[in-house]
């Protein structure tokens, strides 16, 4: 990679100046490593953004000022090579489930009009009987977390649901 402006490794020298400036002279370079690491401009900012606070919040241990270039290189590497890690995790996790609960059923998104009639369904029912259904299926908690996030107990709160799930399948179908 040439060194010059805005490029990580561009030899100036971290301590003068901002840590505006620095940041200014430093992330286009870092954007770009970050984004032939990743290729997704938006991770890439993100990468960076990450790895500038973490360079940033180390700036007084730094040996020299010269080192700094190459830490943040080097937290920006770690910092893909992180993201790519955490993605094959949640990758091998949604293989896992696709194969345990059948390929037809995950990923299969209902269409738009059955989606603005469950909104429409999930609207009009009593406001507790909604929040228990959003925190049980929408936020995935368990009974007993969702009674707890609405103060009551797990028979109430499973009534709650119960109740709510009877009323959406005579307004929806049980489709």
């Amino acid at each position: 990679m040439a060194e010059g402006k805005g490029a990580v490794g561009a030899g100036a020298d971290p301590r003068s100046g901002t840590l505006e400036e620095l940041y200014l002279r430093q992330a286009p370079g870092a954007v770009r490593l970050a984004f032939l690491l990743t290729r997704d401009p938006g991770i890439a900012e993100d990468v960076v953004h990450e790895a500038f606070i973490r360079v940033a919040g180390r700036f007084g241990h730094l040996r020299s000022a010269a080192s700094f270039d190459a830490y943040l290189r080097r937290t920006v590497v770690n910092l893909c090579m992180t993201h790519h890690r955490k993605r094959r995790v949640a990758v091998a996790y949604l293989e896992r489930e696709r194969a345990r609960i059948g390929r037809a059923e995950v990923g299969t998104a209902p269409d738009i009009e059955t989606r603005s009639e469950l909104r429409e369904a999930l609207a009009q029912l009593p406001e507790r009987q909604r929040a228990a259904v959003v925190l049980r299926f929408y936020l995935d908690q368990t009974e007993e977390q969702t009674a707890a996030t609405l103060g009551c107990s797990v028979v109430a709160a499973r009534s709650l649901v119960h109740r709510a799930m009877q009323t959406l399948r005579e307004r929806i179908g049980e489709r």
